[in-house]
């Protein structure tokens, strides 16, 4: 079983990594093999693109989305 440190470096790793997310900042948090994603992006796609950036990685059962959409004027 992965400690929840390892998931969470993994996530903030793929974050960080993703070719539309390198300048948003998005916080993770891990609870009982989910994850939640917190935080505010400027468009749907954003908050769509953090959560496929996440979905796949090992210890990864659940994703909760929490992200908000704020447009910029």
């Amino acid at each position: 079983m992965q400690r929840p440190d390892e998931i969470l470096a993994r996530v903030d790793s793929a974050l960080k990594t993703h070719p539309h997310l390198r300048r948003v900042l998005v916080k993770s948090q891990h609870q009982e093999d989910r994850v939640v994603l917190s935080g505010s992006v400027d468009t749907f796609f954003l908050k769509q693109m953090a959560q496929e950036a996440v979905r796949d990685i090992p210890g990864v059962d659940e994703i909760d989305n929490q992200l908000s959409v704020d447009y910029l004027p």
